[in-house]
C-alpha cells in the first residue's frame, strides 16, 4: 500500500493540512492539500528556476482558463482547427463561416485557435458565442477581430492550449491547414484512438469538389492501415465531409442518444439522453459482442461511485465491460445507439 503523499516533514504537513482546509471547498480539501504539497516538494527536491518558470506558466494558464470556462460547462462546444493563411473570401473560408453561424444556432459554443484564415471565419461566424484561444509565437500574429475581451485567452505552451482546446469541447472541425493542422488532427485522433479523451465527433470538412482530406485518408488507408500501424476500425474515429448542413448534422446526431461514457473500475458506462428497450439491447450486443472481455452490455442504474459524485444521476446507461482498446468499434456502437 502506497504511504500518504506528503512533504515527510510533519511541521510543514500539519500547515499544509490546515490550509487546504481553510480555502478548499468541501470534498476538494485532499486535492488542495496534495496540490499544495506539490509545490512545495519543488522546493526541496531542489528545482531549478527554468523548471518553476515553466510549471507557473503553465500552472496560471490552466487557472485561469478553468476559470473563464467554468460558466460554460454546461454548454456543448465545438473546437474549429484550420490554416491561418485561408484567405477571405476563400471557399474553405466561407464553409467555416457558414459551419460556425449554423452551430450556434444549434446551441453549441464554437473555440477556435483565435488567429486569422479559419480561425478567423469560425469566430466571424458564430460571433458571441465563439471563443479564442491563441498562442505566443516568435512571429507575433494579432488576434482576429472577432474575438477579444474575456473571449481571447492567450497561452505560451502548445501543449497547455491544446489541453483546453480537449478538456473544454465535445466535438472536433478540422478544416485543411498545414503542419498546425496536421498535427492537431493526429493528436486528436490519438487521444480518441486510445481512449484518453471521451468519444466525440470528429470531422475533417473540406469544400465540395477538393481532395485534401480525400487524399491524407488514401495516405492513411496505403500507408497505415494496410502495413497494419492502425486498425481499419480507427477509421471509424473521423468522418470527411463537404457541407455544413452535413457537419452540423454529424455533430448533432452525435449526442442524439449518447450523452456521455465514465469508466468506473473494469465497467464502462455509457449514459444516454433517453432510455432505449430491451430490444436494442439485445441488437448491440449481437453487433457489438467482439468489444466486450466478458459478459453482455446491459441496461444499468447509476454506479456507486457515480451516485457519490452525483453525476449525471438522471440519465439511463448502459454498462458494460469494454475491452478498452477497440476505440473505432466504440464510435461504430456510439453511432448506432445514435440510430436506435
Amino acid at each position: 500500500m502506497a504511504g500518504r503523499y506528503d512533504i515527510g516533514k510533519p511541521e510543514v504537513d500539519k500547515k499544509i493540512a490546515e490550509l487546504a482546509a481553510e480555502f478548499s471547498e468541501p470534498g476538494n480539501a485532499e486535492y488542495m492539500r496534495q496540490l499544495i504539497t506539490t509545490s512545495l516538494k519543488l522546493y526541496f527536491d531542489g528545482a531549478n528556476e527554468a523548471d518553476l518558470k515553466l510549471l507557473n506558466t503553465s500552472f496560471k494558464e490552466l487557472r485561469h482558463a478553468f476559470r473563464i470556462f467554468s460558466k460554460y460547462r454546461d454548454t456543448r462546444k465545438v473546437i474549429m482547427w484550420g490554416s491561418a493563411r485561408t484567405q477571405r473570401g476563400s471557399k474553405e473560408y466561407k464553409l467555416a463561416e457558414e459551419f460556425a453561424k449554423k452551430i450556434t444556432k444549434k446551441g453549441f459554443i464554437v473555440v477556435t485557435g483565435g488567429g486569422g484564415g479559419v480561425m478567423e471565419a469560425g469566430n466571424r461566424g458564430a460571433g458571441e458565442k465563439s471563443f479564442g484561444i491563441s498562442i505566443h509565437l516568435p512571429r507575433e500574429e494579432k488576434p482576429n477581430p472577432f474575438v477579444k475581451g474575456k473571449r481571447l485567452l492567450s497561452f505560451h505552451y502548445f501543449f497547455t492550449r491544446k489541453l483546453i482546446f480537449v478538456k473544454e469541447s465535445d466535438a472536433t472541425v478540422l478544416f485543411p491547414g498545414g503542419f498546425g493542422t496536421g498535427d492537431e488532427a493526429f493528436e486528436i485522433l490519438t487521444l480518441a484512438q486510445t481512449g484518453k479523451m471521451a468519444p466525440r465527433p470528429i470531422i475533417l470538412l473540406e469544400p465540395k469538389g477538393w481532395t485534401y482530406w480525400k487524399n491524407w485518408r488514401k495516405f492513411i488507408k496505403k500507408e497505415l492501415v494496410k502495413k497494419e500501424f492502425i486498425s481499419k476500425d480507427d477509421l471509424s474515429l473521423f468522418k470527411i465531409l463537404n457541407s455544413p448542413d452535413d457537419a452540423v448534422r454529424e455533430v448533432e446526431n452525435f449526442y442524439k442518444v449518447y450523452n456521455s461514457i465514465r469508466y468506473v473500475g473494469p465497467i464502462t458506462m455509457i449514459r444516454l439522453n433517453k432510455k432505449i428497450s430491451e430490444k436494442d439491447v439485445q441488437k448491440l450486443n449481437k453487433e457489438f459482442k467482439d468489444i466486450l472481455v466478458e459478459g453482455k452490455i446491459s441496461l444499468s442504474p447509476p454506479r456507486p461511485e457515480e451516485v457519490e459524485d452525483r453525476d449525471h444521476l438522471e440519465l439511463p446507461r448502459l454498462s458494460l465491460k469494454f475491452n478498452r482498446r477497440s476505440y473505432g468499434r466504440l464510435y461504430e456502437m456510439i453511432r448506432a445507439i445514435n440510430l436506435l
